[in-house]
């Protein structure tokens, strides 16, 4: 099943989504922050205590290749690995080239409602 996903111009709002999504018992381990900018992913990860797409939702051949690739090839690769199309992938990551801040839930259930 794909994972649900969000975007999101203003990063408050993504932080306090990510603590409607925990207080409704949604796992952390199942809710990811995507940008555009290492520095802005890293913050806001931090500050909703969510995830950011890493090795462990990489196969190993994505991940070195993520290493040496352009910021919006790592970013539509992250984007397919976690279950996206290549074109829904070229599309978020145009999303994130304006500012947009991804949320990305794998445990869908319910999470359109939680977060309406």
């Amino acid at each position: 099943m794909k994972p649900f996903i969000r975007e999101y111009q203003n990063d408050e709002k993504v932080v306090e989504d990510v603590k409607k999504l925990k207080d409704k018992g949604i796992d952390s381990n199942n809710v990811y922050i995507l940008t555009h900018d290492d520095d802005r992913t890293d913050r806001l990860a931090s500050n909703a205590n969510a995830n950011k797409i890493g090795f462990s939702e990489q196969d190993l051949k994505n991940y070195v290749t993520n290493m040496f690739s352009k910021k919006g090839d790592e970013l539509r690769t992250k984007l397919s690995e976690m279950g996206f199309s290549d074109s829904e992938a070229d599309s978020y990551e145009e999303e994130m080239d304006v500012g947009k801040v991804l949320l990305i839930v794998t445990e869908t259930d319910n999470v359109e409602n939680i977060i309406a």
